[in-house]
Protein backbone atom coordinates (compact mmCIF):
# COMPACT_ATOMS: atom_id res chain seq x y z
CA UNK A 1 0.00 0.00 0.00
CA UNK A 2 1.53 3.15 -0.50
CA UNK A 3 1.43 5.87 1.91
CA UNK A 4 1.73 9.09 0.19
CA UNK A 5 1.94 12.23 2.69
CA UNK A 6 1.68 14.53 -0.09
CA UNK A 7 -2.02 15.27 -0.17
CA UNK A 8 -3.76 18.98 0.91
CA UNK A 9 -4.29 19.39 4.08
CA UNK A 10 -7.25 21.27 3.04
CA UNK A 11 -8.68 18.99 0.25
CA UNK A 12 -8.03 16.17 3.08
CA UNK A 13 -9.98 18.09 6.07
CA UNK A 14 -12.65 19.15 4.00
CA UNK A 15 -12.82 15.19 2.90
CA UNK A 16 -12.96 14.03 6.85
CA UNK A 17 -12.74 15.88 10.02
CA UNK A 18 -11.24 12.85 11.31
CA UNK A 19 -8.28 14.79 9.68
CA UNK A 20 -6.11 17.14 10.93
CA UNK A 21 -2.63 16.64 9.23
CA UNK A 22 -1.16 16.06 12.54
CA UNK A 23 1.87 17.24 13.61
CA UNK A 24 2.15 20.01 10.92
CA UNK A 25 -0.47 22.13 12.58
CA UNK A 26 0.11 21.31 16.30
CA UNK A 27 1.91 23.56 18.53
CA UNK A 28 5.39 22.68 19.46
CA UNK A 29 5.20 20.76 23.05
CA UNK A 30 6.65 22.16 26.10
CA UNK A 31 9.47 19.79 27.10
CA UNK A 32 8.78 18.19 30.66
CA UNK A 33 10.76 15.87 33.25
CA UNK A 34 7.76 13.64 33.44
CA UNK A 35 6.66 12.55 30.09
CA UNK A 36 2.87 11.07 30.44
CA UNK A 37 2.78 7.73 29.35
CA UNK A 38 0.56 6.95 26.73
CA UNK A 39 -1.11 4.16 25.40
CA UNK A 40 -2.87 4.25 21.58
CA UNK A 41 -6.09 2.36 21.16
CA UNK A 42 -6.51 2.32 17.05
CA UNK A 43 -3.97 3.10 14.58
CA UNK A 44 -6.12 3.82 11.70
CA UNK A 45 -6.51 6.63 9.57
CA UNK A 46 -6.78 9.57 12.60
CA UNK A 47 -5.34 7.32 15.19
CA UNK A 48 -2.27 7.36 12.53
CA UNK A 49 -1.80 10.94 12.43
CA UNK A 50 -1.97 10.65 16.73
CA UNK A 51 0.21 8.43 17.23
CA UNK A 52 3.00 10.32 15.23
CA UNK A 53 2.57 13.05 17.10
CA UNK A 54 2.47 11.56 20.37
CA UNK A 55 5.75 9.70 19.26
CA UNK A 56 7.60 12.79 18.52
CA UNK A 57 7.19 14.95 21.44
CA UNK A 58 9.06 15.23 24.61
CA UNK A 59 6.21 15.53 27.13
CA UNK A 60 4.51 12.43 25.87
CA UNK A 61 5.81 8.59 25.59
CA UNK A 62 3.98 6.12 23.99
CA UNK A 63 4.19 2.52 26.25
CA UNK A 64 1.82 0.82 24.27
CA UNK A 65 -0.23 0.40 21.03
CA UNK A 66 -3.18 -1.26 20.40
CA UNK A 67 -4.94 -2.45 17.17
CA UNK A 68 -6.95 -5.68 15.95
CA UNK A 69 -5.77 -4.97 12.53
CA UNK A 70 -1.76 -6.43 12.15
CA UNK A 71 -0.50 -3.71 9.59
CA UNK A 72 -1.84 -0.44 11.12
CA UNK A 73 -0.59 -1.98 14.73
CA UNK A 74 2.86 -2.35 13.37
CA UNK A 75 2.71 1.25 11.69
CA UNK A 76 1.60 2.46 15.44
CA UNK A 77 4.82 0.39 16.75
CA UNK A 78 6.95 2.31 13.79
CA UNK A 79 5.47 5.69 14.61
CA UNK A 80 5.56 5.35 19.00
CA UNK A 81 9.42 5.94 18.50
CA UNK A 82 9.76 3.76 21.34
CA UNK A 83 11.87 0.25 20.91
CA UNK A 84 9.90 -1.12 24.40
CA UNK A 85 6.16 0.12 23.31
CA UNK A 86 4.05 -3.15 23.85
CA UNK A 87 1.91 -4.06 21.31
CA UNK A 88 -1.70 -5.71 22.19
CA UNK A 89 -5.00 -7.05 20.16
CA UNK A 90 -6.86 -6.34 22.66
CA UNK A 91 -7.87 -2.90 24.57
CA UNK A 92 -8.45 -4.59 27.60
CA UNK A 93 -5.03 -5.89 27.92
CA UNK A 94 -3.52 -2.67 27.64
CA UNK A 95 -6.22 -1.34 30.14
CA UNK A 96 -4.22 -3.15 32.79
CA UNK A 97 -0.80 -2.57 31.94
CA UNK A 98 0.56 -0.71 34.90
CA UNK A 99 2.80 1.65 32.44
CA UNK A 100 0.07 3.18 30.67
CA UNK A 101 -1.32 6.07 32.78
CA UNK A 102 -3.29 7.91 29.84
CA UNK A 103 -4.91 6.45 26.62
CA UNK A 104 -5.76 7.70 22.71
CA UNK A 105 -8.75 6.35 21.57
CA UNK A 106 -9.25 6.67 17.57
CA UNK A 107 -11.31 3.94 16.71
CA UNK A 108 -14.93 3.62 14.85
CA UNK A 109 -17.05 5.58 17.13
CA UNK A 110 -19.29 2.63 17.74
CA UNK A 111 -17.12 1.57 20.11
CA UNK A 112 -16.25 4.67 22.10
CA UNK A 113 -18.99 4.43 25.04
CA UNK A 114 -17.42 0.71 25.86
CA UNK A 115 -13.58 2.39 25.46
CA UNK A 116 -14.12 5.29 27.54
CA UNK A 117 -16.08 3.51 30.36
CA UNK A 118 -13.24 0.76 30.64
CA UNK A 119 -10.92 3.59 30.86
CA UNK A 120 -12.47 5.33 33.39
CA UNK A 121 -12.59 1.79 35.33
CA UNK A 122 -9.36 1.27 34.84
CA UNK A 123 -7.95 4.73 36.21
CA UNK A 124 -6.32 6.05 33.31
CA UNK A 125 -7.28 9.85 31.84
CA UNK A 126 -8.92 9.74 28.25
CA UNK A 127 -8.29 11.53 24.89
CA UNK A 128 -11.08 10.19 23.02
CA UNK A 129 -11.66 11.71 19.18
CA UNK A 130 -14.66 13.26 17.80
CA UNK A 131 -17.61 12.47 17.40
CA UNK A 132 -17.69 11.35 21.22
CA UNK A 133 -20.40 8.67 20.30
CA UNK A 134 -23.84 7.32 18.59
CA UNK A 135 -26.25 7.89 21.17
CA UNK A 136 -27.49 10.45 23.41
CA UNK A 137 -27.84 7.64 26.05
CA UNK A 138 -24.21 6.44 25.79
CA UNK A 139 -23.06 10.03 26.18
CA UNK A 140 -25.04 10.19 29.51
CA UNK A 141 -23.34 7.05 30.54
CA UNK A 142 -20.39 8.04 29.53
CA UNK A 143 -20.16 11.60 30.80
CA UNK A 144 -21.54 10.10 34.35
CA UNK A 145 -18.80 7.31 34.56
CA UNK A 146 -16.43 10.29 33.81
CA UNK A 147 -17.49 12.82 36.68
CA UNK A 148 -18.01 9.98 39.42
CA UNK A 149 -14.00 9.57 38.93
CA UNK A 150 -12.66 12.39 38.10
CA UNK A 151 -11.16 11.42 35.09
CA UNK A 152 -8.99 14.21 32.78
CA UNK A 153 -10.74 13.71 29.61
CA UNK A 154 -10.83 15.27 26.32
CA UNK A 155 -12.69 15.35 23.49
CA UNK A 156 -10.36 15.60 19.59
CA UNK A 157 -11.92 19.02 18.67
CA UNK A 158 -8.55 20.66 17.52
CA UNK A 159 -9.91 23.84 16.93
CA UNK A 160 -9.71 24.70 20.53
CA UNK A 161 -6.46 25.37 20.37
CA UNK A 162 -6.57 28.38 18.56
CA UNK A 163 -6.66 31.66 20.61
CA UNK A 164 -8.99 33.39 17.86
CA UNK A 165 -12.40 31.67 18.79
CA UNK A 166 -11.72 33.68 22.06
CA UNK A 167 -10.95 36.99 20.34
CA UNK A 168 -14.08 36.50 18.51
CA UNK A 169 -15.86 35.67 21.20
CA UNK A 170 -15.13 38.51 22.69
CA UNK A 171 -15.79 40.90 19.93
CA UNK A 172 -18.97 39.30 18.98
CA UNK A 173 -20.15 39.82 22.70
CA UNK A 174 -19.43 43.01 22.54
CA UNK A 175 -21.60 44.02 20.51
CA UNK A 176 -18.79 44.81 17.26
CA UNK A 177 -20.93 43.05 14.42
CA UNK A 178 -24.25 44.31 16.09
CA UNK A 179 -27.25 41.14 16.79
CA UNK A 180 -25.87 37.97 15.43
CA UNK A 181 -28.60 36.24 13.67
CA UNK A 182 -27.13 34.12 11.38
CA UNK A 183 -24.34 31.91 10.95
CA UNK A 184 -23.12 29.85 8.44
CA UNK A 185 -20.90 26.78 8.46
CA UNK A 186 -20.08 23.81 6.14
CA UNK A 187 -17.33 21.21 4.42
CA UNK A 188 -17.02 20.46 0.82
CA UNK A 189 -15.20 18.15 -0.85
CA UNK A 190 -15.18 17.60 -4.86
CA UNK A 191 -13.58 14.06 -4.98
CA UNK A 192 -14.08 11.68 -8.33
CA UNK A 193 -16.11 8.64 -8.33
CA UNK A 194 -12.87 6.76 -8.38
CA UNK A 195 -11.48 8.43 -5.57
CA UNK A 196 -15.02 9.14 -3.06
CA UNK A 197 -14.69 10.91 -0.05
CA UNK A 198 -14.71 8.32 2.85
CA UNK A 199 -13.33 5.30 0.51
CA UNK A 200 -9.84 5.40 1.24
CA UNK A 201 -7.52 2.48 2.29
CA UNK A 202 -6.14 3.47 5.83
CA UNK A 203 -5.20 6.63 5.32
CA UNK A 204 -6.89 9.62 3.43
CA UNK A 205 -5.26 9.92 0.54
CA UNK A 206 -4.63 5.90 0.19
CA UNK A 207 -6.99 4.55 -2.64
CA UNK A 208 -4.50 1.59 -3.65
CA UNK A 209 -6.72 -1.47 -2.51
CA UNK A 210 -5.30 -4.03 0.22
CA UNK A 211 -5.58 -8.10 -0.77
CA UNK A 212 -8.75 -8.86 0.75
CA UNK A 213 -7.52 -12.24 1.43
CA UNK A 214 -4.80 -11.02 3.26
CA UNK A 215 -6.52 -8.67 5.22
CA UNK A 216 -8.66 -11.45 6.64
CA UNK A 217 -5.79 -12.88 7.79
CA UNK A 218 -4.30 -9.73 9.35
CA UNK A 219 -7.50 -8.42 11.25
CA UNK A 220 -9.84 -9.95 14.30
CA UNK A 221 -12.98 -8.97 12.35
CA UNK A 222 -15.18 -9.68 15.55
CA UNK A 223 -12.84 -7.87 18.37
CA UNK A 224 -13.45 -5.01 15.19
CA UNK A 225 -17.00 -5.34 15.34
CA UNK A 226 -17.31 -5.34 18.58
CA UNK A 227 -20.93 -3.87 20.03
CA UNK A 228 -22.05 -3.62 16.24
CA UNK A 229 -24.43 -6.01 15.08
CA UNK A 230 -22.97 -9.33 13.99
CA UNK A 231 -22.16 -9.61 10.07
CA UNK A 232 -20.05 -11.67 8.16
CA UNK A 233 -16.58 -10.10 7.26
CA UNK A 234 -17.27 -6.67 4.87
CA UNK A 235 -14.33 -5.07 3.36
CA UNK A 236 -16.21 -2.15 2.64
CA UNK A 237 -17.84 -1.91 6.31
CA UNK A 238 -14.23 -2.17 7.79
CA UNK A 239 -12.40 0.10 5.60
CA UNK A 240 -14.91 2.62 4.68
CA UNK A 241 -16.88 2.59 8.19
CA UNK A 242 -18.12 6.21 7.64
CA UNK A 243 -20.26 5.31 4.49
CA UNK A 244 -22.31 2.80 7.21
CA UNK A 245 -24.73 4.02 10.08
CA UNK A 246 -23.71 1.16 12.55
CA UNK A 247 -20.43 2.61 13.17
CA UNK A 248 -21.00 6.24 12.84
CA UNK A 249 -22.93 9.09 11.68
CA UNK A 250 -21.90 10.24 9.09
CA UNK A 251 -21.10 13.63 8.23
CA UNK A 252 -22.77 14.41 11.13
CA UNK A 253 -19.65 13.28 13.30
CA UNK A 254 -16.97 13.66 10.98
CA UNK A 255 -17.46 17.19 9.48
CA UNK A 256 -20.65 19.07 11.21
CA UNK A 257 -19.33 18.07 14.47
CA UNK A 258 -16.30 20.36 14.15
CA UNK A 259 -17.98 23.41 12.29
CA UNK A 260 -20.33 23.25 15.19
CA UNK A 261 -17.81 22.93 17.90
CA UNK A 262 -16.10 26.10 16.54
CA UNK A 263 -19.67 28.05 17.22
CA UNK A 264 -19.45 26.57 20.72
CA UNK A 265 -15.74 27.87 20.99
CA UNK A 266 -16.59 31.09 20.17
CA UNK A 267 -20.43 32.11 21.75
CA UNK A 268 -20.70 29.14 24.06
CA UNK A 269 -24.44 29.00 23.27
CA UNK A 270 -24.26 25.28 24.69
CA UNK A 271 -26.93 22.64 22.77
CA UNK A 272 -29.37 24.08 20.31
CA UNK A 273 -33.13 24.33 20.63
CA UNK A 274 -34.28 22.50 17.51
CA UNK A 275 -32.60 21.29 14.04
CA UNK A 276 -34.21 20.35 10.53
CA UNK A 277 -31.91 18.35 8.51
CA UNK A 278 -32.36 16.65 5.26
CA UNK A 279 -29.24 14.32 3.16
CA UNK A 280 -29.61 12.31 0.33
CA UNK A 281 -26.81 10.88 -1.58
CA UNK A 282 -26.57 12.96 -4.77
CA UNK A 283 -23.31 12.06 -6.72
CA UNK A 284 -21.36 8.74 -4.51
CA UNK A 285 -23.76 6.20 -5.63
CA UNK A 286 -22.23 3.39 -4.44
CA UNK A 287 -23.63 1.98 -1.72
CA UNK A 288 -22.85 3.96 1.13
CA UNK A 289 -25.60 4.28 3.39
CA UNK A 290 -24.90 7.73 5.08
CA UNK A 291 -25.65 10.79 2.56
CA UNK A 292 -22.70 12.55 0.94
CA UNK A 293 -25.25 15.96 1.05
CA UNK A 294 -26.22 17.05 4.53
CA UNK A 295 -28.25 20.26 5.29
CA UNK A 296 -28.73 21.17 8.79
CA UNK A 297 -30.24 24.46 10.04
CA UNK A 298 -30.36 25.04 14.14
CA UNK A 299 -31.72 27.48 15.90
CA UNK A 300 -30.84 29.04 18.92
CA UNK A 301 -33.97 30.37 20.45
CA UNK A 302 -32.48 32.71 23.58
CA UNK A 303 -30.52 34.12 21.36
CA UNK A 304 -32.11 34.81 18.47
CA UNK A 305 -29.88 32.94 15.88
CA UNK A 306 -30.15 30.39 13.54
CA UNK A 307 -26.84 27.96 12.21
CA UNK A 308 -26.13 26.65 8.89
CA UNK A 309 -24.38 23.28 8.02
CA UNK A 310 -23.77 22.59 3.99
CA UNK A 311 -22.03 19.27 3.65
CA UNK A 312 -21.65 18.45 -0.18
CA UNK A 313 -18.84 16.24 -1.62
CA UNK A 314 -19.16 17.43 -4.89
CA UNK A 315 -17.85 20.49 -4.92
CA UNK A 316 -14.40 22.25 -4.18
CA UNK A 317 -15.31 25.62 -2.22
CA UNK A 318 -14.82 26.35 1.20
CA UNK A 319 -17.19 27.36 3.72
CA UNK A 320 -15.76 28.99 6.96
CA UNK A 321 -17.20 30.20 9.35
CA UNK A 322 -19.04 33.06 8.99
CA UNK A 323 -20.86 35.03 11.63
CA UNK A 324 -23.64 37.42 10.38
CA UNK A 325 -24.46 40.82 12.50
CA UNK A 326 -26.66 43.59 12.01
CA UNK A 327 -23.89 45.88 11.92
CA UNK A 328 -21.67 44.00 10.23
CA UNK A 329 -19.73 39.81 9.51
CA UNK A 330 -16.80 37.89 11.48
CA UNK A 331 -15.55 35.75 8.53
CA UNK A 332 -12.50 33.42 9.48
CA UNK A 333 -10.02 31.89 7.50
CA UNK A 334 -10.87 28.45 7.23
CA UNK A 335 -12.99 25.41 8.18
CA UNK A 336 -13.28 25.74 11.60
CA UNK A 337 -10.61 23.41 13.05
CA UNK A 338 -8.14 25.56 11.10
CA UNK A 339 -9.65 28.69 11.71
CA UNK A 340 -6.79 30.84 13.10
CA UNK A 341 -7.57 34.73 11.61
CA UNK A 342 -10.70 36.43 10.92
CA UNK A 343 -11.59 39.55 9.52
CA UNK A 344 -14.27 41.88 10.15
CA UNK A 345 -16.23 43.79 7.59
CA UNK A 346 -18.92 46.22 8.38
CA UNK A 347 -21.53 44.06 5.74
CA UNK A 348 -20.75 41.55 3.26
CA UNK A 349 -17.02 42.10 1.37
CA UNK A 350 -18.09 42.89 -1.66
CA UNK A 351 -20.95 43.57 -3.84
CA UNK A 352 -20.12 42.76 -7.70
CA UNK A 353 -23.79 44.05 -8.62
CA UNK A 354 -22.41 47.62 -7.24
CA UNK A 355 -18.98 47.91 -8.48
CA UNK A 356 -17.15 47.87 -4.94
CA UNK A 357 -15.98 45.98 -2.31
CA UNK A 358 -15.91 47.10 1.47
CA UNK A 359 -12.10 46.70 3.31
CA UNK A 360 -12.44 45.10 6.77
CA UNK A 361 -12.41 46.68 10.02
CA UNK A 362 -10.73 44.68 12.18
CA UNK A 363 -8.25 42.05 11.38
CA UNK A 364 -7.20 39.32 13.69
CA UNK A 365 -3.54 38.53 13.66
CA UNK A 366 -2.12 35.08 15.46
CA UNK A 367 0.78 36.06 15.67
CA UNK A 368 0.62 39.15 17.76
CA UNK A 369 -1.91 37.25 19.96
CA UNK A 370 -1.60 34.98 23.25
CA UNK A 371 -0.23 31.29 22.80
CA UNK A 372 -1.73 28.49 23.28
CA UNK A 373 -0.56 24.41 23.75
CA UNK A 374 -2.00 22.22 20.94
CA UNK A 375 -5.22 20.51 21.97
CA UNK A 376 -3.17 17.19 22.47
CA UNK A 377 -0.80 19.26 24.72
CA UNK A 378 -3.33 20.63 26.72
CA UNK A 379 -4.89 17.16 27.49
CA UNK A 380 -1.25 16.32 28.62
CA UNK A 381 -0.69 19.38 30.82
CA UNK A 382 -4.27 18.22 32.46
CA UNK A 383 -2.87 14.38 33.16
CA UNK A 384 -0.29 16.06 35.20
CA UNK A 385 -2.08 18.87 36.57
CA UNK A 386 -5.77 17.33 37.35
CA UNK A 387 -7.51 20.69 36.00
CA UNK A 388 -9.90 20.43 33.13
CA UNK A 389 -8.73 19.95 29.15
CA UNK A 390 -10.73 22.40 26.84
CA UNK A 391 -13.07 19.95 25.69
CA UNK A 392 -13.76 17.97 28.76
CA UNK A 393 -16.69 15.96 28.85
CA UNK A 394 -19.51 18.27 29.33
CA UNK A 395 -18.27 20.13 26.11
CA UNK A 396 -18.30 16.85 24.80
CA UNK A 397 -21.90 16.32 25.48
CA UNK A 398 -23.17 18.93 23.80
CA UNK A 399 -21.38 18.21 20.88
CA UNK A 400 -22.53 14.83 20.73
CA UNK A 401 -26.45 15.98 21.03
CA UNK A 402 -25.75 18.81 18.70
CA UNK A 403 -25.04 16.11 16.15
CA UNK A 404 -27.23 13.74 17.03
CA UNK A 405 -29.98 16.20 16.62
CA UNK A 406 -29.47 16.56 12.94
CA UNK A 407 -29.09 12.68 12.64
CA UNK A 408 -32.42 12.07 14.20
CA UNK A 409 -34.12 14.78 12.35
CA UNK A 410 -33.14 12.90 8.63
CA UNK A 411 -33.96 10.12 9.76
CA UNK A 412 -37.17 11.28 11.01
CA UNK A 413 -37.69 13.35 8.25
CA UNK A 414 -39.12 16.18 10.84
CA UNK A 415 -37.50 19.26 13.05
CA UNK A 416 -36.35 17.89 16.35
CA UNK A 417 -36.04 19.65 19.32
CA UNK A 418 -33.89 19.05 22.84
CA UNK A 419 -35.89 18.57 26.04
CA UNK A 420 -33.24 19.54 28.62
CA UNK A 421 -35.64 19.02 31.56
CA UNK A 422 -36.24 14.98 29.86
CA UNK A 423 -32.40 15.13 28.86
CA UNK A 424 -33.97 14.00 25.20
CA UNK A 425 -33.89 14.69 21.84
CA UNK A 426 -37.60 14.62 20.91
Amino acid sequence: MKESMTISRRTMLAASAAAIGAPAILAKAVPTADPVRLGHIGTGTRGWDLVKYTGSIENAKVVAVCDVYKPHLERGITAANNPDAKRYRDYRELLTDPKVEAVIIATPDHWHERMVIDAVEAGKAIYCEKGMTISVDAAKRMRAAIKKKKTVFQLGHQGRQHPSTAEAGRLINEGAIGPVTLIHTGRYFNGTKERAPWRWYGYYNCYDRPDPAQVVKDLDWEAWLGPAPHIDFNEQHFWHWRCYWPYGTGQAGDLLSHELDHVQCVLGWGIPDACMCTGFNAFYQDGRETPDTWLANYTFEKQNCSVTFEGCMNSGREQPPEYIGKNGRLIFNAIGHDATRFVVYPDSPAFPHMGRELKPTRTYDPSKGPKWPSHMDDFLNCVRTGERPKCHEDEAFIEVVTILMSVMSYHAKRQVRWDPVAGQIV
